[in-house]
Parts: structure tokens; sequence; C-alpha cells
């Protein structure tokens, strides 16, 4: 396939070009991070279906506004190095797809699909292309996380025997009459898909791979097709056990967002709204590091962290050729195996193994 943008080559003397498709609720988090990285990319395009949205993100960004993605790779001029998903989860696939073919790199918001076909068809098409296709994992790179990171790496837990994840947060059912997508199977998926995507993630980042998935999943108090609530169990391939509890029904505000890692040589627990806060941290072995372990603690604006100027960092340099992808589209589909694995469990009531056979 020729590539019209030459999209396999690094780029290099000149700014980045990027296009944002889709300009709602987490779009403030992309335009912010990348004024952070002014002097190396800058919008060329903005593109909403909802004109005030659109005209909105225009006025933030100074780049042009656009009705649709073909509009927009469509206009003369405008050419961008990169498209910016974050658009509804069930419309990343389409999209992603679409930029492929006409030889532009994509960034996709979490999660990249909500269905295993779907995100593995985005994967082949970006890898047949020559394009990149980096998926959003933000919170790996939040402090606290490269701390625990980094202990594991070092084998400071000794065997890990168990690994616990909470997301106890609101979503009330005004959140979901907002937006009619959220909630439905096709284009958002539940609690686990769509706001705890980024701690299943987590778990499997920092002590997977895993090897099989038991869940329940219920919708208690919301009017949506997905669930509101569920926990998944799982047995990881080290032979540890690890279980991941969520509700979007906690009582009028974000309540917790955990993970407590239990190991033969240490116990650490990550805590606040959105694994923000170490209150815990214990090892056999102490090193001068951890007496500045809470130099990492933070407040969050949001349950989204910080993370999204260092994520834009690293595609920065990918696509320049001084670094590789940290999360990739191979990276996106391990978790969206998990969530998937998950929902399988719930509906059938089976255990079920990875990697998933359809």
């Amino acid at each position: 396939m020729s590539l019209p943008f030459a999209a396999n080559q690094p780029v290099t003397g000149r700014p980045l070009r990027l296009a944002l498709v889709g300009c709602g609720r987490i779009a403030r988090n992309h335009i912010e991070a990348l004024e952070r990285h002014a002097d190396r990319a800058h919008w060329v395009a903005v593109c909403d279906n909802q004109p005030d949205r659109a005209a909105a993100a225009a006025q933030r960004t100074g780049a042009p506004a656009f009705p649709s993605l073909e509009a927009l790779l469509a206009a003369p001029g405008i050419q961008p190095d990169l498209v910016v998903l974050a658009t509804p989860s069930g419309l990343h696939p389409r999209q992603a797809i679409r930029c492929a073919q006409a030889g532009v790199h994509v960034l996709t918001e979490k999660p990249m699909a909500t269905k295993w076909d779907e995100g593995m068809a985005m994967v082949r098409a970006c890898r047949d292309a020559g394009v990149k296709l980096f998926v959003v994992k933000q919170n790996r790179l939040n402090p606290t996380m490269q701390c625990l990171k980094r202990a594991i790496d070092q084998g400071r837990f000794g065997r890990i025997a168990m690994v616990n994840v909470n997301v106890f947060w609101t979503r009330p059912q005004s959140y979901y009459d907002e937006a009619p997508w959220r909630g439905r199977w096709d284009l958002d998926g539940g609690a686990f898909m769509n706001q705890a995507s980024h701690y299943v993630d987590m778990v499997d980042w920092l002590v997977g791979p895993v090897d099989n998935v038991h869940a329940y999943t219920a919708t208690l108090a919301r009017n949506i097709e997905a669930e509101d609530t569920g926990v998944m169990s799982l047995r990881l391939r080290s032979g540890a056990l690890a279980s991941i509890n969520v509700t979007m029904l906690t009582h009028a505000k974000n309540f917790e967002g955990s993970i407590t890692l239990l190991g033969e040589q240490g116990t650490v627990r990550i805590g606040g709204v959105a694994v923000n806060q170490i209150q815990h941290w214990q090892f056999d072995q102490a090193l001068p590091e951890d007496e500045l372990i809470r130099s990492a603690n933070y407040e969050p604006p949001s349950v989204y962290g910080h993370g999204h100027p260092l994520y834009y960092a690293n595609v920065l340099d990918t696509l320049q050729g001084k670094a590789h992808a940290e999360v990739d589209g191979y990276e996106g589909l391990r978790s969206l195996e998990v969530i998937i694995a998950a929902y399988r469990s719930a509906r059938d009531g089976v255990r079920v193994g990875l990697p998933l056979v359809f």
C-alpha cells in the first residue's frame, strides 16, 4: 500500500500535525496535554458531529472544525500525522481502520474497542497499512504507579500471593442520560469496560499475564444496558490470585480507586480516589528511596490523573523516531481481552481461560 503522507517514516524537521476527533468529556485532557508540548506538535483540525462542541474545541485550539472524520480526511491542506480518537468507544474500530486506510497514525482513548474481534481488526488494519496505533493508558505514568512498578520489577515483593483492586465511584443517572451512547453494549460497555478499564490494565501490566477469569455483573440502579456493578476474580499465570471490585453506585461522590499487593516480602496499598496516595509501603529490605516514597502522592484534578502529558511525550517521541510506543495496539488488546473474558464469564456462568478462543 502506498502511504500518502509517508506515515511509515519518522517525522523530522517540523512540528507534528494532530487532529482531534470527538470533543466531549475527555477531549479537554488531550487539548491540555498537547499544550504542554506546543513546541513539538499542534492541532490542525478538530471534529465533532455536535456543532457547539466542535466550535468550542476550535476556539480553544485555533484549529478548523469539521463535522465528520471523512470531511476532515478529505479536506485539502489538513493532512494530519496523527488522529486522536476521543469518540464513543464502539466507534473507535471503524474510525481507526479508516485512518489507517488514509495512511494516518491513530491514538485511541480507552477502551480501544468494545468487541474483541473489532479490537483485533484495528490492530491488523494499522499493521497492514504501516501506521502506528497508540492506546491511552495514562495511569501507568502516574508517579504512584511508577513507584509500584519499579518495586515489582526489582523483585521486592518476593512471590506475590494476592492483588486486590477497588473502583468505588459514582455515575448518576444524569451522567448516562446526557449522552445516550453511555452504558450501551455496542458503544460503551459498563463499569468494567469504561470506568475500570485502566484498573484492569493495571493488574495485567503490573502482575500479569492473566490465566483465567470468573466474574459477576449486575445492573442494580442505573437505567442502562450494561453493568453498573461487577466483581472479577482472576488467576494469574504466576499462580497468584487477584480480584477487581467495581461499582458506579457509591453515595454522592467518587470514593476509592485503590490497589493492594500482598507478597511474601512486602505489602503495598495505593489508594485515594484514583490510586493517587501511597497509604502503606513496607518491605523486608528497606531502601533509601523509601524515605521519599510519600512525595509521589498527589491530588488529581479528576479520576483521569496527570498522565496524559507524559503519555503524549512518548507518542511524540515515537512518531519522531526517538522512542518505541509504551502502549501500542497489542498492549491495548491485553486488557480488552480480560474484560471480554469477564463479560463472557458473567453471561455464561463459567470460568473463562485466556487466550480467548471464539
